[in-house]
């Protein structure tokens, strides 16, 4: 290395400082320690600032980065040294590291990449001018082929693409001057290996090249759906083998409708039963599917599950009694004792309803039998008959029944026929309505009975009407004056001579009630 010799001006700058120092120094002992310091001090400033403002003006490129510096070295080698740049074979440098520097030279440095290669379970590093991925492992030795993948500190590079620029690191002196480059960090480079796989999806094997290490991830990188009810051979976790055959059985999709619900599945299974017995869904009873168990899983079937339930329901029929009257001679007329109570009978069915989904589709008669039989109602009535007299008003009367009856009044003006209609005041027995003559029911009173009515007096059952039913007496009016608003209870008596006994009716009907 050759040392330029200090110019004129540095040595009078130094010269001036050294005469300030020993004129501080001589004025005064107590200041002459500090001055003493001052003074070299000073002194190695100079030289320092002096050393550096001599060196020649040079500018130092390394991998296109550029330093402008002062240097002192009399090489391209050593102005390296003195920048701390560490060469390696493989680094190119120009000039040549012998070129003398001059005021002005340009020093360019291209360093060489190191990179780490993994490929093949070995590890290789070089170092490198080039900068395309393809040359970088031309020159390692490593060849690619065209399904390997190259990841680039785990990124995923082409084969034709250059390598990252590192920025250049240095380091600085307290001024901000650089003083010394620091290599870039090593790349990375993994390489894997691609390997063939024969898919098995059908019918045709359709063969493809992956570097993915197991079977799911290799199936998902050629964008191969899986359905969870697909099976797959080898299992998905199984790692991926060069020359390995992966065979897929796809899956049936099917629709299920349960329960009111709808499911939309996919099964492995051959028939509709193991399909259902597969999703959890039981048959109880009487239940059933369409179509049925038996039947085969085809694509895209609809499967209806018929829930199937059955109730027994009863139902019952009363049947009336009968009533007996049986005729009693020695009891008086108009009185009555039941002997044996009746008791309606029971008729029950049994009838069977399914309902399938909710829904009632049959009702079915199962059984039907006589649950309880119908006892006869026994009524014994008198018919002994016992003549009697009473005084009324009208003088003594002598009858052999005697009874309550609704009374109501009536005249031929009310009798629904006008005065020129022929038949005009005629009752039913051909005599003429007036007083004295009422409208009865026959089948209580026979028609030519001799009556006598409370309130109203003697008369003769001559007439019928069709409001006139049961113990109800229509009391007949004349002409002369409008018949009185007339509907109270009255006491009928049923006069002497006796009727023949097939014209009596020994049971009266209870009806109109009174109250």
């Amino acid at each position: 290395m050759t040392i330029h010799p200090f110019p004129v001006s540095f040595i009078r700058r130094a010269a001036c400082a050294a005469r300030r120092s020993w004129q501080l120094l001589n004025a005064g002992r107590p200041f002459r320690f500090v001055a003493s310091k001052l003074l070299v001090l000073s002194v190695l400033s100079l030289l320092v600032a002096g050393y550096s403002l001599a060196g020649v003006p040079v500018t130092l490129e390394v991998n296109g980065h550029p330093q402008h510096r002062r240097t002192h070295q009399a090489t391209v080698a050593g102005l390296l040294r003195e920048a701390n740049v560490d060469l390696h074979p493989e680094d190119i440098v120009s000039p040549p590291l012998d070129t003398r520097l001059a005021p002005g030279s340009v020093v360019t440095v291209r360093l060489a990449r190191p990179v780490l290669i993994e490929a093949d379970g070995t590890r290789v590093t070089i170092r490198t001018q080039r900068r395309q991925m393809a040359d970088v492992l031309v020159e390692a030795g490593i060849a690619v082929k065209p399904h390997d993948d190259v990841l680039i500190d785990g990124q995923p590079w082409q084969m034709d693409a250059d390598l990252p620029e590192p920025e250049p690191d240095t380091h600085h002196d307290g001024r901000g001057l650089a003083i010394g480059f620091v290599p870039p960090p090593a790349l990375r480079i993994v390489l894997h290996r691609s390997v063939p796989v024969t898919l098995i999806d059908g019918k045709v094997p359709v063969t493809f090249y992956t570097t993915r290490p197991t079977v799911g991830e290799a199936l998902l990188s050629e964008g191969i759906l899986l359905y969870l009810g697909d099976r797959v051979s080898p299992s998905l976790g199984s790692p991926m083998l060069a020359g390995a055959t992966v065979h897929i059985q796809r899956s049936t999709p099917v629709t299920i409708h349960v329960d009111g619900h709808t499911l939309h599945t996919r099964t492995q299974r051959a028939t509709v039963g193991s399909m259902l017995a597969q999703e959890g869904i039981l048959l109880v009873g009487k239940d059933y599917t369409l179509p049925p168990n038996s039947a085969r899983i085809a694509d895209s079937m609809s499967i209806q599950v018929v829930r199937v339930q059955e109730a027994l329901k009863v139902e019952e029929q009363l049947i009336p009694f009968e009533t007996n009257w049986v005729p009693t001679p020695d009891m008086p007329i108009d009185t009555q004792q039941m002997t044996e109570s009746g008791e309606a009978g029971l008729t029950r069915r049994r009838y069977r309803i399914t309902y399938e989904n909710g829904r009632q589709v049959s009702n079915v008669l199962e059984d039907e039998w006589l649950e309880r039989v119908p006892t006869t109602k026994i009524i014994a009535y008198g018919t002994r008959i016992t003549v009697q007299t009473m005084e009324t008003p009208d003088g003594i009367i002598e009858y052999w029944r005697h009874f309550r009856a609704l009374a109501t009044a009536y005249s031929a003006a009310t009798a629904g026929k006008s005065r020129d209609h022929p038949q005009y005041g005629i009752t039913r027995t051909g005599m003429k309505a007036g007083h004295g003559v009422i409208a009865v029911d026959p089948k209580v009173i026979p028609l030519g009975s001799r009556v006598y009515v409370s309130g109203y007096g003697g008369a003769i059952a001559g007439d019928t009407g069709s409001s006139v039913v049961g113990r109800h007496v229509d009391l007949g009016f004349d002409d002369d004056k409008p018949p009185p608003s007339l509907y109270r209870w009255v006491d009928v008596y049923l006069l002497t001579p006796v009727p023949p006994p097939g014209q009596i009716g020994h049971v009266l009907p209870n009806w109109p009630q009174e109250r």
